[in-house]
């Protein structure tokens, strides 16, 4: 049963200071008037006594802060004003911090979509909203806040793939077909971007709604593939980026080359047989894809010698 906050009773601190010194100063009369006299020696005792213990009352906030407030075992009330005040000096209070806290949880080992052990982590940035809730509703919501941060960087992590290349290649080595990710299509750990953050802090939200707090923000701050399979993967990016950028050499290649050829035709008028556009396209493609600098050779015969 979550805990609804309320306002306590309090009144300026400067009017229970004006109480506590009238008291004082009735005890003070009751001391010179009649020392010796048993009433005397009971109204200093009554009038002293009632300034000490209203002294009990006096408390003292700063901005972004509360005081949660107990009397009997039951809650009175939360004080989140800042400034000089006086409350029932029987209540029991405890001091809550309303501030913003930056907490940094994680790397955190966690098998992603594709089934590859990978590290993550995540700076968090949370505030307590409900002094109330966050005092009562959970046993400590200091540790509330980094076991729901770890609960919730591992659902993230397990949802979607670290490479969305890896994820494809994954399942189409299983024979299988991808299984449909939250959101539509592949969105992966490494290029979610503010995608990923807004999925990771609505889900924090909602967590962290039980104990009277509020996620401000949560950004991942850590991302790698664990240390036992770092290299290969590495290794495995590499060869998929040479991959990608022969593919695109080869495509800008074959288009110089069909350019240069229909330029040929418009301007000899036809001459190049089949054979000599062939011998053509294979020496353009041996120039413009190699990846060394080609020697050039000058033929003194002809094409069929």
């Amino acid at each position: 049963m979550s805990t609804t906050e309320t306002k306590p009773w309090a009144l300026s601190g400067f009017v229970g200071a004006g109480f506590v010194l009238i008291l004082g100063a009735g005890g003070l009369v009751c001391q010179l008037a009649a020392r010796e006299t048993p009433a005397g020696v009971a109204g200093t005792v009554l009038f002293w006594g009632a300034a000490a213990v209203l002294l009990r009352g006096f408390v003292t906030l700063q901005p972004n802060e509360a005081s949660v407030l107990t009397f009997l075992g039951k809650y009175s009330g939360t004080l989140n004003r800042d400034g000089f005040w006086f409350i029932n000096p029987f209540a029991l209070r405890k001091r809550v911090t309303l501030r913003l806290v930056t907490q940094e949880i994680g790397p955190l080992k966690v098998n992603d979509a594709s089934g590859n052990p990978v590290e993550i982590g995540m700076v968090l940035t949370w505030r307590v909203e409900q002094a109330a809730r966050a005092i009562f509703d959970v046993e400590n919501y200091s540790r509330y806040v980094t076991a729901q941060g770890e609960t919730a960087l591992r659902s993230l992590a397990s949802r979607y793939p670290y490479d969305e290349d890896e994820y494809a290649q994954s399942h189409a080595a299983r024979q299988t077909e991808p299984l449909p990710l939250p959101e539509g299509g592949v969105l992966s750990l490494r290029d979610g971007g503010d995608r990923l953050t807004a999925i990771l802090t609505a889900d924090l939200r909602e967590r962290m709604a039980l104990a009277g707090l509020v996620v401000q923000d949560a950004r991942l701050s850590h991302l790698a593939y664990a240390p036992e399979i770092a290299a290969t993967m590495l290794r495995k990016q590499a060869a998929s980026a040479v991959i990608a950028a022969r593919r695109t050499i080869t495509s800008g290649a074959v288009n110089i080359v069909e350019q240069a050829l229909n330029e040929l035709e418009e301007r000899l008028d036809g001459v190049l047989d089949a054979e000599r556009k062939a011998a053509m396209v294979s020496n353009l493609l041996v120039v413009l894809v190699g990846d060394r600098d080609v020697t050039p050779v000058v033929n003194a015969g002809t094409l069929y010698s």
